[in-house]
């Protein structure tokens, strides 16, 4: 990674997720409309994967995203490159909503696995901890609304700062994972940080 001209605001992550609300209504949509429960259960357990599979991805993209901040802020006063939240108008409730929805819906996934497949899915306390410090982290950063160099990057209490020695491995990794397209290989960096 090239760092003469700044950083970019999102590495590379981006190409990598789908939306997960729009997903996760899709999925739900599809199950309402069969009547039968055998039917819904069906349904569920064939979406069950992607589901987990998008639950995964998504948090890891979380993860990455405060890793990367906290990467970068280890660069002295780099311009951030292409973050279009930059100079927009702070909303925190809008600003939070995803992850407040992702949050709200691991514990709804938790019972839903229970009602249609009749088994235990134990969420991860790490999940639970990346949110909570994604949620900060973005209202720390008013949504990005003012970053403009690695400087103005504000990281919550609950994350370990890096030095610029142990954020190199983190560097490799997310360069590896943008052009693997694997956000879950994050998750190993979690110890690092949170």
């Amino acid at each position: 990674m090239n760092f003469d001209d700044g950083v970019q605001f999102d590495p590379g992550f981006v190409a990598h997720i789908s939306a997960i609300v729009p997903n996760i209504e899709y999925v739900y949509g599809t199950i309402s409309r069969f009547r039968n429960f055998g039917q819904k259960k069906n349904q569920f357990k064939m979406f069950f994967p992607k589901i987990k599979a998008l639950v995964d991805d998504y948090i890891a993209f979380y993860l990455g995203c405060i890793l990367w901040a906290d990467a970068i802020k280890t660069l002295d006063n780099k311009p951030v490159l292409g973050n279009f939240c930059c100079g927009g108008e702070y909303n925190e409730a809008e600003t939070v909503s995803e992850v407040d929805f992702v949050y709200s819906y691991l514990a709804q996934f938790k019972k839903d696995v229970k009602y249609y497949l009749g088994k235990d899915y134990e969420i991860d306390e790490k999940y639970l901890k990346i949110l909570e410090a994604y949620k900060e982290f973005l209202t720390e950063n008013k949504g990005f609304t003012e970053l403009k160099t690695t400087d103005d990057v504000k990281l919550p209490a609950s994350v370990k700062l890096l030095t610029a020695d142990n954020a190199k491995p983190v560097f490799e990794k997310i360069e590896e994972v943008v052009e693997n397209g694997k956000l879950t290989e994050l998750y190993p960096l979690y110890d690092n940080i949170l």
